[in-house]
């Protein structure tokens, strides 16, 4: 199955300001959802940000905080965003056909949003280069049972290359020159 822009959204579970620092190999999960999430709003992707209790935890990262979408973010309290009646209303609201998940952590929100929403019937994409936990194990785990539930596991050139389709286009054009090189 294709991605396609126009039945997709992109989903940002919980990247945190005090949850960042204990996640393995952090820095490159939020440098590449960044990167990801600017490719979806210069191809207006619908963007959602989720935010697991941002009391304790703080708010999003402010690298992806400054460019996602201020009326996708979404606070929770539920691991899952599905489960979460505000959160699943504002999914449900754009009635994406396909969800591109992103976000920490892998064995806990990213996979309970993802199965929620694979039982609702969607095609669900978890970009594994955009996903981590505190332990690398169990972002594994994660991954291979998400894979296991029919969810398939892609990468963020995957995601940006089908969301494009073609070359020859502006849009293609700037995201080659500035993101693929």
């Amino acid at each position: 199955m294709l991605i396609h822009p126009n039945k997709s959204c992109l989903l940002i579970v919980d990247i945190q300001d005090k949850l960042v620092p204990a996640i393995h190999e952090a820095e490159t999960l939020v440098k590449n959802t960044r990167w990801l999430t600017e490719i979806a709003v210069k191809l207006n992707i619908p963007v959602l940000t989720s935010e697991q209790y941002p009391q304790g935890l703080g708010h999003t990262i402010s690298e992806i905080a400054e460019i996602a979408p201020k009326d996708g973010f979404m606070e929770k309290t539920y691991f899952s965003c599905m489960s979460e009646p505000e959160c699943n209303e504002k999914i449900n609201s754009i009635r994406p056909n396909q969800v591109i998940v992103t976000g920490m952590e892998a064995h806990v929100c990213v996979l309970q949003t993802a199965l929620q929403l694979k039982q609702q019937a969607r095609e669900v994409y978890v970009v594994a280069d955009c996903v981590s936990s505190r332990n690398p194990k169990d972002k594994e785990l994660a991954l291979e049972r998400m894979r296991q539930a029919g969810i398939y596991i892609v990468s963020r050139e995957m995601v940006a290359f089908e969301w494009m389709q073609k070359a020859g286009t502006d849009s293609f054009r700037e995201i080659s020159k500035n993101y693929l090189r």
